[in-house]
């Protein structure tokens, strides 16, 4: 099983590594990193060619080096201040459209890819020559990993949500050639609801984190890259963008499954 563990990593990796070259590719933050506000940052080049390479040294860190658990704290500290700091201002204070719960997909998103880092974390040991030297920032991070599960799960109970409400939206983004639209919309909706629930109260959540993976990397296959093809030309990214979100999601449910099937060395308070 620990190639579940390594494939969900990667799968991470990678989705937020396309992230990251989409920055420099479009010379704009993407909004699942970062919203309309504040403004200036959005006017300079530089900075979200920084964000984007910032996304791709964390990935090569959770990844490919010798400290994989650090990157991923880090990571995952960083997305979360970026949420709390930018999302939910804008959305609280600057976004008109506050009360649709279709516009809190990003800041959503921006949360459960911060929980899939910590979940990430978590299921990293930390190597026993490093324990009594680690710093008190990554002491601190450490204090989030038993909430990246639920971090993660919000979003997925929220977006089961969102297919009930936008039920005619959604169906129509599943393919022609599935029959019988509106069963996969609530089915889906039932599914991501049913998981996220599960997976906070730890109910089977090894079986129903395994599954749940497998279903967002069945949608990444069946709906999420045929519609990036066909939208490449024209839709600025934000298709190619919901196929690196719909990796990295995969792979924060697949490292959840490994960890609960799983006892690895923790450092950090038993998950709520």
């Amino acid at each position: 099983m620990e190639i579940l563990n390594k494939a969900g990593r990667y799968f991470y990796g990678i989705g937020i590594t396309g992230i990251g070259i989409q920055h420099w590719v479009y010379r704009d933050f993407r909004p699942v990193i970062l919203p309309e506000w504040p403004l200036w940052m959005h006017k300079f080049p530089t900075e979200p060619g920084g964000a984007g390479s910032a996304l791709i040294f964390a990935a090569i860190m959770i990844c490919l080096s010798k400290k994989p658990r650090e990157g991923a704290l880090i990571t995952g500290g960083v997305m979360l201040l970026f949420f709390l700091a930018f999302h939910l201002p804008y959305m609280v204070f600057v976004s008109p459209n506050t009360a649709s719960p279709g516009a809190w997909s990003n800041p959503l998103k921006l949360l459960a890819l911060s929980g899939g880092a910590f979940a990430i974390a978590g299921s990293l040991p930390l190597r026993e020559p490093a324990a009594n030297k680690i710093s008190s920032l990554y002491r601190f991070l450490e204090l989030f990993i038993p909430w990246g599960r639920v971090f993660f799960s919000i979003t997925m109970i929220v977006f089961g949500i969102d297919h009930f409400i936008y039920t005619e939206f959604v169906a129509s983004l599943v393919p022609a050639w599935i029959p019988v639209h509106n069963f996969w919309t609530y089915f889906a909706a039932v599914a991501l609801i049913g998981s996220g629930v599960c997976i906070i109260l730890k109910i089977k959540l090894r079986l129903v984190a395994l599954l749940l993976g497998i279903m967002i990397f069945l949608w990444l296959v069946l709906l999420h890259i045929p519609r990036a093809v066909v939208a490449l030309p024209s839709d600025n990214g934000n298709e190619l963008t919901s196929v690196f979100e719909a990796l990295a999601f995969s792979g924060v449910a697949f490292v959840i499954a490994w960890t609960a099937a799983n006892k690895v060395k923790k450092t950090s308070p038993e998950p709520v």
